[in-house]
């Protein structure tokens, strides 16, 4: 089970934790004085990713290379430092890429923003069921965030841009509103729901809600929740009206600096009745235009209000510079009149000039304006067909360039091709320092890590998850594995550079599926008094321990550590199956080396409020033990290990079979393993390993199997350092 979510599956809201230790009093299994495992690092070039389409009759088009490409800043060329084209039809139908594969600067992020203020509720709870229509014809990669703007609340995030479908059906059927949703303890906002089991698997089965509040609109106390957050902007007056709508300009352009710091190609579906277009362009009564024109003509101007004439300057410039951060957000608004979806006796008082005002914004910030439709996919048909193919130009930008300021950018094809239309990212700002991100932001920076699935090692980590047969039996977790989750933190990355006295160190971890589905998380902050152990950490690091609840299936787990005072991050993806223990599958679990837990500031994951805390897995002969997530080891010097399993024939004098592989896969030849003791548990025993004594520096991969066991193969990643550390 998560941080953050009891084992009854009631939220939690997880707090800091400070140097929580793990009690290991018991001596452990392993080489006394073994060197750390080295962490790697390496210096980065700044690099800005410019997603391109390319389109000719409104389709896509395909087969371009990066030669066929020009890239300006300004009056200089800029030179392609890197290309790649992602076509949306590889990753569909057999043999496909999975979406969770797909880096974020490639996929679509699709916003649905539920006006709130300018839209009557029965019109917000039809443009939920058409969005609906959208969201079926989305693909795989595309990602979907959800968001709510009212007057009395602003705008509220609701869930964050995820792949995961049951999580963006939960939001639309909820929009966030107290009382109608329980929201699960994710600060990243990944996760509305949790995963509860029974009959669903990892294979993308989705779990539907039992009821969808919205679209009971007899049920009275439900619709005064939905009315409660709206505001009657049709009964307020001019000066209210104004109000209102300079609060919306300012809090989109808000929301489009927020989501600038979101890689790839994004669209703000808008969903709204827009609000009365007379403020910025004057009244649309005709007659009344031909009054004050005569009114004029005549020499009687003190007849005529300039603002019912000619609108409001000062709001028409709020417009126009929100249209502006969302440009240069690289945001598409795609305007849906979500008042269209009412119809016959349903319609209410028509707002004047809405239609004009959503016009304004989708051409804006080159989008369209979708009315009177039904299903909203099949409305944006169109747009999502050329989108389809994206070309991902990376330039590499002068990083001594002044901050804050916004370079505008130029494709071009090298080749004139007769009717084609190149769209691409407008401009770039340099990134903003994590110190002047705000929440909003460096949430969906972390969110945008985790989805994307491209490992980095600014902070390097390792990880180690082992899943088993879970301890607790009972009807919501009979079906789901106890998976522990090993992270070791080098402490020299993270430390890197100028810290605070109390570092506060955030830890993420989600299991997605093969559909992008999150099927559990763990997250918490660790906080560090560097004063007491800062020289130490630098030396060796932090190991947490926290666990995972999962059905049986294949996962990608994403393990996200970011220093929350700097915003240095790292992100490890480890692919992880659990076994159906239930039915009886045999498991053999990755090798597990004992460490020397006083080399390591061991950190454990917050109690679950009054639920048990499992026992520790990690035992042998009843003695508990740390294992190592990447062990170093000594070429040609032995090493004891566990190794752990379910129905792996692990008997005494079992013969195992051990290989060494290259990180490309490449075995390198030596090396023996044998079962020493099956130790009191037949599902585990203690084994010694030899590596092959010609190993040179480097990283390595052991993989283990029981001939004659089908399923019984596990490996596990082991570094060799130079041989005078280790004597």
């Amino acid at each position: 089970m998560p941080a953050g979510v009891s084992r009854t599956g009631r939220p939690r809201r997880a707090a800091p934790t400070v140097l929580l230790l793990l009690g290991l009093a018991a001596p452990c299994l392993g080489q006394a004085g073994q060197a750390p495992p080295a962490f790697s690092g390496a210096a980065r070039v700044l690099s800005v990713e410019v997603p391109v389409q390319v389109v000719r009759e409104g389709e896509p088009v395909r087969g371009l290379t990066a030669g066929d490409f020009e890239v300006w800043e300004g009056r200089r060329r800029v030179p392609v430092a890197g290309f790649e084209a992602l076509d949306l039809a590889a990753f569909s139908g057999p043999g496909s890429r999975p979406p969770v594969s797909v880096p974020s600067a490639a996929r679509r992020h699709f916003l649905f923003l539920f006006d709130l203020a300018f839209s009557e509720p029965k019109s917000i709870v039809r443009a939920r069921q058409a969005a609906a229509g959208l969201l079926g014809r989305l693909h795989p990669t595309d990602l979907v965030a959800v968001a709510t703007y009212s007057a009395s609340r602003g705008p509220q995030l609701v869930l964050g841009f995820t792949s995961d479908r049951r999580q963006i059906d939960q939001a639309f059927n909820t929009l966030g509103l107290p009382d109608l949703t329980v929201r699960a303890a994710d600060p990243l906002r990944l996760v509305l729901q949790e995963v509860l089991g029974a009959g669903n698997t990892a294979a993308g089965g989705a779990v539907p809600i039992a009821r969808d509040p919205l679209a009971e609109t007899t049920d009275g106390t439900t619709r005064a929740k939905l009315e409660a957050v709206t505001s009657s902007v049709e009964r307020a007056d001019r000066a209210a009206l104004k109000n209102h709508v300079n609060n919306l300009t300012r809090s989109l352009s808000g929301l489009a600096r927020q989501i600038s710091v979101v890689e790839g190609r994004k669209y703000l579906v808008f969903l709204s009745e827009g609000f009365d277009a007379s403020l910025i362009q004057g009244t649309n009564d005709e007659q009344r235009q031909e009054e004050m024109r005569e009114n004029t003509l005549h020499g009687e101007s003190w007849r005529v209000n300039p603002e019912e004439r000619y609108g409001l300057t000062e709001t028409g410039n709020d417009i126009e510079r929100m249209l502006e951060e969302f440009r240069r957000a690289d945001c598409v608004i795609q305007a849906v009149d979500v008042g269209g979806v009412r119809a016959g006796a349903e319609q209410g008082v028509p707002r004047v000039g809405s239609r004009d005002s959503l016009l304004m914004m989708a051409r804006g910030t080159g989008g369209d304006l979708y009315e009177s439709f039904n299903d909203l996919g099949e409305a944006m048909g169109q747009m999502l067909r050329r989108t389809g193919v994206t070309y991902v130009l990376a330039i590499e930008p002068d990083q001594l360039q002044p901050e804050g300021e916004y370079h505008r950018l130029r494709v071009e094809l090298k080749k004139s091709l007769h009717g084609a239309r190149v769209v691409h990212r407008p401009g770039y700002y340099l990134p903003k320092p994590y110190a002047e991100q705000d929440m909003i932001e460096k949430l969906l920076e972390a969110a945008n890590q985790v989805m994307s699935g491209e490992e980095s090692d600014a902070v390097a980590t390792a990880v180690l998850a082992t899943p088993f047969k879970s301890p607790v039996e009972n009807a919501e977790t009979a079906e789901k594995a106890y998976v522990p989750v090993l992270i070791e933190i080098d402490g020299a990355t993270l430390l890197a550079g100028r810290q605070p006295a109390t570092l506060p160190v955030e830890v993420y971890a989600y299991a997605l599926d093969k559909t992008g589905a999150v099927h559990d998380f763990l997250t918490q902050t660790i906080g560090l008094d560097l004063t007491k152990t800062g020289d130490w950490l630098r030396q060796a690091g932090v190991k947490f321990f926290g666990h995972l609840d999962l059905l049986p299936g294949d996962y990608s787990l994403r393990v996200l550590v970011r220093n929350a005072a700097t915003g240095v991050s790292g992100l490890r993806v480890v692919p992880l199956h659990v076994p159906a223990f239930a039915q009886g599958e045999t498991a053999l679990l990755p090798p597990l080396f004992p460490d020397s837990p006083d080399r390591w500031l061991v950190v454990q994951e917050e109690p679950r409020g009054e639920a048990k805390r499992p026992d520790y897995p990690f035992l042998m002969r009843n003695q508990p033990f740390v294992p190592a997530a990447r062990p170093a080891l000594t070429p040609g010097k032995e090493a004891r290990l566990v190794i752990a399993g379910a129905g792996a024939g692990l008997k005494a004098g079992a013969k195992l079979e051990a290989r060494v592989l290259t990180p490309d896969g490449r075995e390198v030849p030596g090396g023996s393993l044998e079962l020493v003791d099956r130790g009191d548990r037949g599902d585990r025993g203690i084994a010694t390993f030899r590596p092959p004594a010609d190993l040179k520096p480097g990283e390595y991969v052991l993989r283990i199997t029981v001939p004659g066991t089908p399923g019984a193969t596990s490996s596990l990643r082991f570094i060799v350092g130079p041989r005078d550390a280790r004597e």
